[in-house]
């Protein structure tokens, strides 16, 4: 089964400094670019996705500001195929899908940001068009949210996301687990 690696929103906007800085999100990039030399050294597809926010007073991702580019810990070579999004699910009005076919990608390898918005949404629709999915949770990141009055850390958020897309949607696994 062709596997293929989406490396989801792996932008500067996320990272120490960025508008909206994740939790673990370092960590986890630098694990995604080991992802990313892996698929890279077995000759098999990988795919950005950028996210450019296209409302009017948007906080983040940006067109044309440094917070949108793709960070340097998964810098896309001159050939690397970039999708670029404007909703959390990577394949909404995008060629992804047609992409993924035209590579015969089977099995999607996810990993990137954040865990509760765009991996979610992704996994989720890759799921329903037929890809296997594995989730790759220690290369993801995501922050710390609040429901009811009560504040959910980014650990306890990205843990409930990864049970939930665990259960039907996809597998999850550790880079480690993933390279052995």
């Amino acid at each position: 089964m062709k596997r293929g690696l989406l490396l989801v929103d792996i932008q500067k906007d996320y990272f120490p400094g960025g508008n909206v800085e994740l939790a673990g999100m370092t960590e986890a990039s630098l694990k995604a670019g080991r992802l990313l030399s892996y698929f890279r050294e077995k000759g098999l597809p990988t795919f950005h996705i950028q996210h450019l926010s296209t409302a009017p007073k948007a906080a983040f991702f940006v067109p044309n500001t440094e917070g949108v580019e793709i960070h340097e810990n998964v810098k896309p070579l001159p050939d690397d195929i970039i999708i670029q999004k404007g909703y959390p699910n990577s394949f909404r009005e995008t060629s992804l899908l047609d992409e993924l076919k035209k590579a015969g990608v089977e099995e999607v390898v996810i990993c990137g940001a954040m865990s509760h918005m765009c991996i979610d949404a992704t996994a989720r629709a890759a799921a329903d068009l037929g890809f296997n999915c594995i989730v790759m949770h220690d290369a993801c990141a995501t922050m710390g949210l609040s429901f009811d009055g009560q504040a959910i850390p980014a650990d306890q958020v990205h843990g409930a996301f990864m049970a939930a897309l665990g259960f039907a949607y996809a597998r999850i696994m550790s880079l480690e687990e993933f390279l052995k």
